[in-house]
Order: C-alpha cells, then structure tokens, then sequence
C-alpha cells in the first residue's frame, strides 16, 4: 500500500465534483451525494494540507446551494418563530447532489449540525488559506447564522441521521462553533446566542460529571469529542471533557477503534474510523502523543491494497445479527468514505504540529 497519507489526498481531490463538492463515497450507492457536514471536514482538511483550492471550490458550492434556497431559510424562521412545526419544504438538507440539487428520494433531512460546521469551517479556511476574499460570502453566512440563531432548540436528527426527537449535546456544540466562528467575520455579533448555546448545554446536556448524547440521556457518543475538538465549548483540559473522553474509552472501545454509542446496530454497530481519528486527534491536543499514535496506526491497518479507508469495521460488533440485512439492503460497507480520510489527514497532521 502508498504512503496512506499522500493517497488520502489523492482519493479527496479525485472525488471532488467540478462543482466543488464532495462526493461521501462514490461506490456506496445511498453516499453519492455531498453531506454539508462531511464536505466542511473535508473542505477543513484540505486546507490543513495546503489544499486551499479544493476547499474553496467546496465553500463556493456551499454557498450557492444555500443561497439558492434562501426562500426556505427565511419561511423556517418565520413558521419556527410562530410555534408551528417545520414541514419538510421549510428546512434545509443535509445532502445534497453534486449539482447543487435535492435529492428526489427522501431523507432523514433536519440537520442543524452540518451548517454549524461549514460556518466554522469557513472560519478555519479565511485563517489557513490567507485569503481575503469573504465579501462574497457575507449574505450567505449571515442567512445560516439566523437559520441557526432561530432553529438551535429544535429537535433535529443527530450526525448519525438517528433520534430526530432529541436535542443533541453535538449539534449544539456544532452551531455554537459556527455561530462563534462568523461573529468575526459576518456583520452580527452572535456573542450573546453562543454563551446561551453554551450555558443550555451545561444545564440540560451534562449527567454524572460528563457530557451525554442529547438531552435527557445518560450515555455518551463518540462525537461528544468534538465540544472540545475542533467546536472549543469546553477546553481540552475541561473536567467534564476528561470524564466524558473516559466513559468513551470504558464504553466504546475494546483496545481497537471506537463505536459510535451504545446500543449502535448500524452494519452491526462496528468500530469507526473517522471517530478513532477524532479520540487521536483529542489525544494529541491534550499532549498526550503516545496515545494518539497507535490509534493512527490502527487506523492505517484498516486500508485496503488501494489505501482506501471503509466507514467501519466490522470488529466487536453491539450485534452482529445486524450485519448481514444490512449488506443485503445497501451492500458492502462504504468504502472509501472521504470523510474517513479527512479525519486521518486532520490526526496526522496533530500529531505533526505536536511535536517529537
């Protein structure tokens, strides 16, 4: 296998659409779409590895398609601000066709989680590119800030497309960051929602000294990574993020990858590369290199000959009788799933910047 580094580069530019977007994954056939969420992590690491170019081309393709829909946008806040629930020609998507268009098929649409992040990965783009050129996006970022500014207490689907009725501890972690990232360089100030965005989570997303999945809950998820790194709700060295990164290792992992929460029977609920990255990445943040490393060379086994990443691994499986309907309703695991290599580049690239 190359250098699996290089190749995961190589595997995002080649999947990237001439529109800007990114394709999930090109031989998966329901991940033949761009998803907000995972093209701003891609976007994201491209820019860490000087790929400026690719993500810019994602975030003007972002742009577009929002602003294609600011009808949408702007009926969402009024119906929201009325008290009525939102039909699903009231939202934006979660995914969307490499053209910009939605999906004919239906979805699990209401995501709130994917625009927190483009906003903050927007923000990581103008401070790692050098470039200067946010005008053009001004109207835009100001249309999802107020999309989220109105809809943030709404329950939604979580990252994983599940639990529509819950309000997750993620998704708020993600607005927040979105909405503290454009305060900088929109035209509003969303100080003031940020801190309530914060102090909602503190009140009603925290159990037994540590961060829960969504509100109401007692368990953790893996993506609970993300308050601290990147989203920045609660600092590396927080003592809720210790105890929330500790049940993650007690509960979602069996000294190989990490699950996504208990009780996941996704493809049997196995072991997910993207989110043993993300402990890496937690890992190397807090200075603690030797934990992050064999989580990176964990996830380089996985690689196939052609150094493709799957989404999972079938490995100490929740319940392994999910696994096989699965492959019989949708196929094979996907794999390569570009955010899986996103989420290698932004590990290595930790632990490069962490030093010897």
């Amino acid at each position: 296998m190359t250098d699996l580094y290089q190749r995961s580069i190589e595997i995002i530019l080649a999947n990237q659409h001439p529109s800007g977007a990114y394709i999930a994954s090109p031989n998966f056939a329901p991940y033949r779409y761009c998803w907000i969420r995972d093209g701003s992590f891609l976007a994201y690491a491209m820019d860490l590895v000087g790929e400026h170019s690719s993500a810019a081309r994602y975030h003007s393709w972002a742009a577009k398609v929002v602003n294609q829909r600011e009808e949408v946008v702007r009926r969402a806040i009024e119906i929201n601000g009325l008290g009525k629930p939102l039909a699903e020609s009231d939202i934006l998507h979660t995914r969307y066709t490499l053209e910009g268009k939605e999906a004919e098929e239906g979805w699990h649409n209401f995501q709130l989680d994917g625009y927190g992040t483009w906003l903050w990965a927007l923000g990581e783009h103008r401070r790692l590119s050098g470039r200067s050129f946010f005008k053009e996006y001004v109207h835009t970022i100001d249309l999802v800030a107020d999309y989220l500014s109105a809809l943030w207490r709404s329950p939604c689907y979580d990252c994983w497309e599940e639990f529509p009725d819950k309000i997750h501890t993620y998704t708020l972690a993600a607005v927040c960051a979105g909405l503290h990232a454009c305060s900088s360089y929109g035209n509003m100030d969303h100080t003031d929602t940020v801190q309530t965005i914060r102090d909602f989570i503190h009140a009603h997303n925290v159990a037994e000294g540590h961060y829960v999945k969504y509100m109401g809950s007692d368990e953790v998820d893996a993506s609970l990574i993300g308050l601290s790194v990147p989203y920045r709700v609660a600092t590396v060295s927080d003592a809720l993020i210790y105890k929330t990164v500790d049940r993650i290792e007690t509960d979602l992992r069996q000294n190989g990858g990490v699950h996504r929460y208990p009780g996941d029977t996704y493809y049997g609920g196995g072991e997910w590369i993207l989110l043993t990255a993300w402990l890496g990445w937690h890992y190397a943040e807090i200075g603690e290199p030797e934990r992050a490393v064999p989580l990176l060379k964990w996830i380089e086994k996985q690689a196939d000959e052609n150094g493709n990443l799957p989404e999972q691994v079938p490995n100490n499986l929740n319940n392994r009788s999910y696994l096989e309907p699965w492959c019989n309703r949708w196929g094979n695991i996907a794999q390569p799933l570009l955010w899986s290599h996103a989420n290698y580049l932004i590990l290595h690239t930790a632990l490069d910047q962490s030093g010897p």
